[in-house]
């Protein structure tokens, strides 16, 4: 749960790198979705990319592990590795300007 006083930021514009139906991989996805939907739910857009799809948009954003959630906007780009299990530390990573 959000903490009281806790300041939410404009429109979240995240990317998230998976490394298809590994188990971190579904739980970042389940993690981020259900953080997205309960702390901003009509403010943000999150798009997934399978790197076993799409190996190569790794190389422009610099991703070398997977998960990797990329905070795109607001700027500046924010990141952070693993299964997002930790709401506390992503919800900083996510309100961090």
């Amino acid at each position: 749960m959000a903490q009281a006083g806790r300041r939410k930021p404009g429109r979240l514009v995240l990317r998230l790198y998976v490394a298809g139906n590994a188990p971190n991989s579904l739980r970042a996805i389940a993690n981020a979705r259900a953080i997205c939907d309960e702390h901003f739910p009509s403010a943000h857009v999150l798009e997934i990319v399978d790197l076993l799809d799409e190996p190569l948009r790794a190389v422009d954003d610099g991703i070398i592990v997977t998960p990797t959630l990329l905070r795109l906007q607001p700027i500046p780009v924010q990141r952070m590795i693993g299964s997002l299990s930790d709401w506390e530390q992503v919800l900083q990573i996510l309100e961090a300007t």
